[in-house]
């Protein structure tokens, strides 16, 4: 053995190592529980809030509470559109783990979808999932959802359209979610939409979802009610011979619009194809479109009422100044040296202006364009609304297009005095012959008349909006004379009703088809008001195609015209109701031009329930009940006089005779079981 001094024994340094590792490992591990201490003061004071709110993600989940939509109504309080109670079904997939394919066995089983369908989204990475929308309730006594942990039942109202296909492009309809999509539904969304509550769901002990004792459950505010001044026993009428009208003339298309003149609401809107809103979705596009406000069209001869009015106002021609109308072919020398022809239907040679309008003369306007000038034209065309919007509150619409006088070629002047190289909707031509009805008064035209919340309070009116005046008094009257011929003896004959005058005009254009006219494709309209000398409807019937013999205006659109006014004033109240109307808005008319929703103004005004005797003919009862044509006839101030009894087969006097207040009229009644026979 070593003893020397200078040796160091072997224990010693080994307890020097392992004296460095303690304290090394010591070190470590302070700085570990440093690092820890840190990260937990972190958690549990500095990001605290995140992390509570993730864990209360994890164990909660808000559920919506969906509002009631609004009821849509006519002007007389029918219901357009309401809500039915459906069941919906939902889950969280946390939740329903456990049980995730008895869950979708059963639902599989009841709905007839695959059980895939089901698992997969049972399997998805969210806290709510829906698993079936809107069906029947009955499903929920079906189902027993009592025993399905994380199964959730919710309760929601689905819209429900009341007419079928009256008025569906209107009416238009809501997505699943009761958003609107189209139509009314969707220009008037913000009102009748409500607003959605929730409710906030908790998992307990057991993992079974329940209300959240923590937070309050916030209730639905159900949406307001909105009333429209469509009236759908007039819709219906319109409908009906707007379909009669384009099947007998096997056509592509047709609308029809119909106006009170004096206040500017929408009577009825109808278009053909129409559309069922409880299935708005299954019908192609061009359908669905709400095209008296969407689509542009050449107007034709119809729009002659702007040149007519343009040479009366200006005092430039009288209704009887005479012009040559070259046999119905009018050659024209252009500047580039091209010759240009205008043509008329009928070849007449000397004509009064007011028999041009009559006997729709193209050539005649083409020449009085002349005298009027590009400006005045311009002018007056702009004035009547062509070129802007009519902000009717409808969605979709466009504002037409009217060129200024700068963009106008050499042919242009002569071309738009009789309806071409000029786009307008249907809606703005209602209007214009609206404003000759008026006395020559612009009315802006609307389709809501107010917004009432759930306890029937009148939240906004839509009161009647003076927009401007147009032409004179004076060369109204003059017009409305022009257009009483046009029914009595020129193009419009078709139009005509017995015992009633009719003013109107006739227009049959070339269809544009981009950019080109295609030969044999028309637009044939009729856009005329009655009674001329008291207007009370205006109406625009448009055929689109007509593929007979017969394609004019006023051989296929004004029967039309004709059959809504015999079945509008004989088979129903609507008459007297819109004369009613415009006796409860004659003090309300404002001035002013307003854009599309700020017409519904805030009001306490409360309308008036004064009748009037309006009819002036006698009305159509023959295959009335006895009952309802006497209910029928005392409403319109008639007296009754019933032989028989059962259905009504013949009356006296017929329908369509002059009338005046407590005529008798006799019914001749049999019982139903009663046949007729005839001989031809």
């Amino acid at each position: 053995m070593n003893n020397s001094p200078g040796a160091q024994p072997f224990n010693t340094h080994l307890g020097k190592e392992a004296s460095l590792r303690l304290k090394v490992l010591q070190a470590v591990i302070v700085a570990l529980f440093i690092i820890i201490s840190f990260r937990l003061g972190q958690i549990q004071i500095v990001e605290s809030q995140e992390y509570r709110e993730i864990a209360q993600k994890q164990y909660e989940s808000e559920i919506i509470l969906p509002a009631n939509r609004g009821i849509i109504y006519d002007r007389n309080m029918n219901v357009l559109a309401s809500n039915s109670t459906f069941v919906s079904f939902g889950a969280d997939p946390i939740l329903a783990a456990i049980n995730a394919r008895t869950i979708a066995q059963r639902f599989s089983k009841l709905f007839n979808r695959p059980q895939s369908y089901y698992l997969k989204k049972l399997q998805e990475k969210s806290h709510f999932v829906w698993l079936e929308r809107q069906v029947r309730i009955d499903f929920l006594r079906k189902l027993d959802p009592q025993n399905l942990n994380g199964l959730v039942v919710i309760q929601e109202p689905k819209r429900l359209y009341h007419h079928e296909k009256i008025g569906g492009q209107l009416i238009g309809c809501t997505d699943i979610d009761n958003k609107g999509l189209a139509g009314i539904e969707l220009a008037y969304d913000k009102f009748l939409h409500g607003v959605d509550g929730y409710v906030v769901f908790q998992r307990d002990g057991l993992g079974k979802a329940r209300p959240s004792i923590d937070y309050p459950r916030v209730e639905p505010v159900d949406g307001n009610d909105i009333v429209l001044t469509i009236d759908i026993n007039l819709q219906a009428i319109v409908e009906k011979s707007l379909a009669r009208g384009v099947e007998t003339n096997k056509a592509e298309r047709g609308l029809v619009v119909v106006m009170q003149p004096t206040t500017g609401e929408i009577l009825a809107l109808a278009q053909y194809p129409s559309v069922d809103p409880n299935i708005f979705g299954k019908y192609n596009l061009e359908d669905q479109k709400l095209r008296a406000v969407t689509d542009l069209f050449e107007p034709g001869s119809i729009f002659k009422i702007v040149t007519a009015s343009a040479a009366l106002e200006y005092n430039l021609v009288s209704a009887s100044k005479k012009f040559y109308a070259e046999q119905g072919e009018y050659i024209i020398s252009l500047p580039s040296g091209q010759v240009r022809k205008i043509s008329d239907v009928n070849k007449y040679e000397w004509i009064t202006f007011q028999e041009a309008v009559e006997y729709s003369s193209n050539i005649v306007m083409a020449k009085i364009s002349d005298l009027i000038g590009s400006e005045r034209l311009y002018k007056m065309a702009r004035d009547f609304g062509f070129g802007i919007s009519t902000s009717s509150g409808l969605p979709g619409e466009v504002k037409g297009k009217l060129k200024k006088p700068a963009e106008w070629s050499t042919t242009t002047l002569n071309t738009i005095a009789f309806g071409y190289e000029v786009g307008v909707t249907p809606l703005q031509i209602t209007a214009a012959y609206a404003a000759i009805a008026n006395g020559g008064v612009l009315m802006k035209p609307y389709v809501c008349m107010k917004e009432i919340d759930t306890k029937g309070a009148i939240i906004r009116e839509n009161i009647p909006q003076r927009l401007r005046r147009v032409i004179s008094p004076l060369t109204a009257v003059t017009l409305k004379n022009f257009l009483e011929g046009v029914v009595e003896r020129g193009t419009g004959k078709a139009a005509a009703l017995t015992g009633m005058k009719v003013a109107g005009k006739t227009g049959t254009s070339k269809k544009l088809v981009e950019g080109h006219y295609e030969t044999g494709r028309y637009i044939a309209s009729f856009a005329g008001f009655f009674p001329a000398e008291d207007p009370q409807f205006v109406c625009l019937v448009m055929i689109e195609n007509p593929r007979g013999l017969n394609y004019s205006g006023g051989m296929t659109s004004a029967p039309v015209f004709r059959d809504i006014a015999e079945h509008a004033l004989s088979t129903s109240d609507v008459f007297s109701s819109i004369s009613t109307s415009k006796i409860r808005h004659v003090n309300k008319v404002s001035s002013g031009e307003l854009s599309s929703f700020d017409a519904l103004k805030p009001t306490t005004t409360q309308h008036s329930n004064s009748k009037i005797n309006a009819i002036s003919v006698v009305p159509n009862v023959e295959g009335f009940s006895v009952r309802r044509a006497i209910d029928l006839l005392k409403k319109r101030d008639f007296h009754p006089v019933v032989i028989g009894s059962g259905i009504v087969i013949r009356q006296h006097p017929v329908s369509g005779e002059p009338a005046n207040s407590q005529m008798k009229i006799t019914l001749v009644c049999q019982p139903k079981s009663w046949t007729a026979t005839t001989t031809n």
